[in-house]
């Protein structure tokens, strides 16, 4: 019984669109929600938003009784108040649940490609050919499944045998197929993904529920994300201003309606302009904005094509000062590239190209087609079809370290090989010319080595014509990026398995800050540890088993979705597109998350003192006319200054939910500068911002007769 075709369209639906911040699609909901959290149980997660909150409730309560006859002050004030402080809350709710709302959208599209498939249960763990079918929601962890050509991989597990090349495109966005065999660090193979060639007998390594594609899921739920350590210390912060404003008012109480003393004096200050007063002054726009900047932060790795399995990983990435990261394919291209000809006495240069170049053009690897374009951009020699050369191509072995071809039969056969220097001399040796490997030659690859490139020496019937130089290439603007990393005060160390002259010349080359050659599983963990110990918090990316115990103790650990399961478990990230370099895009939304939260705290609490100013005179002027000399506004009367603090309270936050959203601009610059910055424009800012804002909105109330 094979699958169905309604099951092999597992991965056939579109990609979803991207959502923009306001789209209709996430709008219409977030309003919905933003109702749906007026219930208290949503609220008193916020301890801020929630005595604002009860505030909310406290005058609705007091409007009511207005409308008796037995209000405190008249009712449409009152009434006024209340709604804004209602709007106040739906705001803060509002900017959750948009945050919240593009979680959804990503976790829904995942969710879309979840349907049942048929596996291909094998009746014994010693494989065979021999397997019944049953739904992948009854397999569990130490099942046998065959997966072949044109099936979907039923669920998450590691290849025991076989190889074949596997589409992963539904779970990587990538298009290019991968390969998966048993063994090394390409083994692992995820739930979803579809076999494209060939079989694979894989052992299932998780139960239903647990898969990758189910992590995933329930990793970008915003619903389901734990605060963050930094995150938890805001807040006991932003309760603890509040509780100060809190007792501040309620000492203020006995001059309220019930005091004597505020009945002889003058106008007595009501219990609607004290809640009014308080949630002016305790930090609202942080409190409302806190969590939306969290959610936001996950949303935004996700759209990286990162898996983030908790908020603190994205909020260690912010605080990382120190970056581990694998020479190959993130500091290098990864592939070794012709990038000169070193000719031997008594031969040119194009000669020597030109023979390299023969010895290549059977040569698949990127090395040999590397050899084979560099010929032709220095020297316009065109490629020559091996089969009008009678030529037959030699294989590069292990034993003999040398590749080529054989030109020809008879008196004029030409043997053209390249391979590394040692086998090459003892080549030409053995061929009975002793004195054909020069001096120079051997000089010129001692040169090559010891600038951390690889030497290719080539030879043709026996003549050594030179050699040819291989570089790992370090890949463009990467120096660029890691002074900037070194700007923010982040240490780059490369890790790398090759001998300490190599590796010395590539360091140099990138500008990493360290490296560590040679580098065993044993030598991360150790050098991670050191870091750790000096109090520095330390990032890295893996993709083989051999690399699971450093990033189980990395505090950023990113494993490459190409790799291996026992990587993807040991990370706290997954980068679905396997790319090593992701991790400095990775430091750097965690930087933004951090750097958008500091800046909405900073001007939160300048936009509180620029309050004072508005509110405080105002509120109690009736009360005690001499406070009418700190009424530097101006504003219309006590009735429209309190109304407009409230008015600009709940606006402001409207105002910065793109912001909070979106995240502050990410900049490459130090942490000194950085809080230089912040006070200059969020907290100036946000001191001058409230006066504007409060003396229009009076301006209009008082134009408009509203107060």
């Amino acid at each position: 019984m094979s699958t169905t075709q309604k099951e092999m369209t597992l991965f056939t639906n579109p990609a979803p669109k991207k959502l923009r911040l306001f789209d209709s699609e996430l709008l219409l909901p977030a309003i919905a929600d933003s109702f749906k959290k007026l219930s208290p149980a949503t609220q008193v997660r916020s301890p801020v938003m929630f005595v604002v909150y009860v505030g909310s409730i406290i005058t609705t309560l007091l409007y009511l009784q207005a409308l008796f006859g037995q209000g405190e002050a008249p009712a449409g004030f009152i009434l006024a108040i209340s709604v804004w402080l209602w709007f106040t809350v739906l705001f803060a709710n509002f900017a959750e649940a948009l945050a919240e709302g593009r979680s959804k959208a990503q976790a829904a599209s995942l969710r879309n490609l979840k349907q049942t498939v048929s596996a291909k249960k094998l009746a014994s763990p010693k494989y065979g050919t021999t397997w019944l079918p049953q739904p992948a929601t009854d397999l569990r962890k130490g099942n046998y499944i065959l997966v072949e050509a044109g099936d979907v991989i039923p669920i998450d597990g590691e290849v025991i045998e076989g190889v074949a090349s596997v589409d992963e495109s539904a779970i990587t966005g990538e298009s290019a197929p991968v390969i998966r065999e048993s063994g090394g660090d390409f083994s692992s193979v995820t739930g979803g993904t579809r076999v494209l060639s060939d079989w694979l007998v894989v052992k299932v390594t998780v139960n239903p529920g647990e898969t990758f594609l189910d992590r995933m899921i329930s990793m970008v739920e915003g619903a389901k994300r734990q605060k963050t350590p930094n995150e938890i210390a805001l807040t006991i912060l932003l309760v603890a201003l509040t509780i100060v404003f809190l007792i501040v008012t309620i000492t203020l109480l006995p001059f309220s309606l019930f005091s004597v003393q505020a009945a002889q004096s003058g106008t007595p200050v009501t219990i609607t302009v004290l809640i009014a007063l308080l949630v002016c002054l305790i930090p609202t726009t942080i409190g409302g904005l806190l969590s939306a900047i969290g959610v936001a932060g996950m949303s935004r790795m996700m759209q990286a094509n990162v898996i983030a399995t908790s908020g603190r990983a994205v909020e260690a990435a912010g605080d990382v000062d120190v970056l581990m990261l694998d020479k190959t394919g993130t500091i290098t291209l990864g592939n070794r590239q012709a990038s000169s000809f070193v000719p031997a006495p008594g031969v040119t240069e194009q000669q020597l190209a030109d023979v390299a170049q023969l010895a290549s053009l059977a040569d698949e690897t990127p090395e040999g087609r590397s050899i084979v374009v560099l010929a032709k951009q220095k020297f316009n020699i065109r490629e020559r079809e091996m089969a009008s050369l009678n030529a037959v191509f030699v294989p590069f072995t292990a034993q003999t370290r040398m590749s080529g071809v054989d030109i020809g039969i008879g008196p004029g056969a030409r043997s053209v090989r390249k391979g590394a220097a040692d086998s090459v001399r003892r080549y030409v040796e053995s061929l009975g010319q002793p004195n054909a490997y020069p001096a120079e030659v051997g000089r010129a690859v001692d040169d090559i080595s010891r600038r951390g490139s690889t030497p290719l020496v080539v030879t043709d019937g026996g003549r050594v014509m030179g050699v040819v130089e291989l570089k790992d290439i370090v890949k463009g603007g990467i120096k660029e990026r890691f002074g900037e990393l070194r700007r923010m005060g982040i240490k780059t160390v490369m890790i790398t398995g090759d001998n300490q002259l190599t590796a010395a010349a590539i360091a140099a080359e990138a500008g990493v800050d360290d490296f560590l050659a040679e580098a065993t599983p044993e030598d991360k963990l150790k050098l991670i540890r050191k870091y750790q110990a000096e109090g520095r918090l330390v990032a890295m990316t893996g993709d083989g088993t051999n690399d699971a115990p450093a990033l189980a103790q990395a505090d950023v650990a990113v494993a490459m979705n190409s790799g291996t399961q026992a990587a993807k478990e040991a990370g706290n990230m997954v980068d679905l597109d396997s790319n090593p370099t992701k991790l400095l895009e990775i430091v750097e939304i965690g930087k933004q998350m951090l750097m958008t939260r500091g800046a909405l705290t900073t001007f939160s609490i300048s936009n509180d003192i620029a309050k004072y100013f508005a509110i405080i005179p105002a509120a109690f002027v009736g009360t005690y006319p001499q406070l009418k000399a700190l009424d530097v506004m101006q504003l219309a009367s006590p009735s429209s200054a309190i109304m407009s603090a409230v008015i600009f309270n709940a606006l402001i936050i409207v105002v910065l939910i793109p912001l909070a959203l979106k995240g502050v601009k990410y900049r490459a610059i130090g942490a000194v500068a950085l809080l230089r910055r912040n006070l200059l424009l969020y907290g100036l800012g946000g001191i001058v911002l409230p006066f504007v804002g409060i003396k229009l909105i009076d301006i209009v109330l008082a134009a408009l007769h509203l107060v």
